[in-house]
């Protein structure tokens, strides 16, 4: 097993260990007195995993209920929140109990968002299951919901006590969830590490197994290292977004149904390297994006994305952020009015 100790006003770690959910009920005994938990799960990940869940759990001592909700970014959303918080009341959870989050960014995001508002605030773990929330979401401390105005513009500071990463759980995954997480991957060695690029490059969706372990840990340790100096999302966390200003934007367009927060962030780190970096470049990032197959641009025309931009969570006032490598491994963060931001991007 592998630990990663966060150290934001919250300190957590994240256990990065094959085979750890089957312990996740040690791993959380050992964080709180409580022996009462509520898992938060989708109708995917609950068939192949609240089992094993409960199973580690009882035999840690913790009386446990489940709550399901439909798999998918659709039910990341006031109904789906409001149903949750009805069930925590019901479970009789108090603020000494703790919430698990058992799924992916979805999970992790609304789960983490009803556990900072439950009470004020209940402690939750953070078990994902996907790549991307491995690497990504489960860690930091960012939870949200989305609304029509937008993608994760409701939510909460909302630090984990713990989070547990089981790479094995990645084998259940489609190819399409595992390229998706891929996107996020591929963005980590793009900001900060030039070697975790030239990994990710040696390799393809067909093979990225053999070094999983250790793009996990170095994704997660990445992210840990950029929290750690900007916890609240103030200034240099800023640079997590590369890709992700058109991404979102993307994803809006398709009503977030088949289009995938990864096939957006692919797209998005594409297309703002093809038009404001070197062509070498934007032709490197593009192969090593498209042997995760994923996309690298879309042909949905710049003036039907570009309101959606304008709506994005990162914009201050009139203006916008984002982000830029002019070379692998260094990002660079820039301030421009919406209205700039159109003209570059339209140019």
């Amino acid at each position: 097993m592998k630990c990663i100790n966060v150290r934001t006003s919250h300190p957590y770690d994240v256990l990065i260990e094959r085979g750890g959910i089957k312990k996740c009920g040690e791993y959380i005994s050992a964080i709180t007195s409580s022996r009462k938990a509520a898992i938060i799960t989708d109708d995917i990940v609950g068939g192949l995993y609240a089992e094993t869940v409960l199973e580690s759990m009882k035999e840690s001592g913790f009386e446990c209920s489940v709550f399901t909700f439909s798999n998918g970014e659709q039910s990341k959303c006031l109904s789906t929140f409001g149903d949750i918080l009805d069930f925590l009341c019901e479970s009789a959870i108090t603020r000494s109990d703790i919430i698990i989050a058992l799924g992916g960014g979805v999970v992790g995001d609304i789960t983490g968002f009803a556990a900072a508002s439950y009470l004020r605030g209940v402690e939750f773990v953070q078990i994902p299951t996907t790549l991307l929330s491995q690497i990504d979401s489960s860690v930091g401390g960012k939870t949200a919901i989305d609304i029509k105005g937008g993608k994760n513009l409701v939510g909460a500071f909302k630090q984990p006590a713990l989070v547990i990463c089981d790479s094995d759980t990645l084998k259940t995954l489609t190819p399409e969830i595992l390229s998706d997480g891929m996107a996020e991957a591929i963005k980590y060695g793009m900001i900060r590490d030039e070697k975790l690029f030239e990994l990710i490059e040696s390799h393809n969706l067909d093979t990225i197994d053999e070094v999983m372990d250790e793009l996990v840990y170095t994704c997660i340790d990445i992210k840990r290292d950029v929290v750690e100096h900007d916890e609240f999302d103030k200034g240099e966390r800023m640079i997590l977004n590369f890709g992700h200003t058109l991404g979102h934007a993307l994803e809006g367009w398709h009503n977030y149904t088949d289009y995938t927060h990864g096939m957006g962030v692919a797209a998005g780190m594409c297309m703002i390297t093809e038009r404001l970096a070197s062509a070498e470049l934007a032709e490197r990032l593009k192969k090593c994006t498209e042997a995760y197959r994923l996309p690298t641009g879309t042909d949905i025309p710049m003036s039907e994305l570009l309101p959606y931009c304008s709506k994005d969570k990162k914009r201050e006032s009139g203006n916008l952020s984002y982000i830029i490598c002019n070379e692998i491994g260094k990002a660079e963060i820039v301030k421009v009015t919406v209205g700039e931001f159109s003209r570059l991007m339209e140019g």
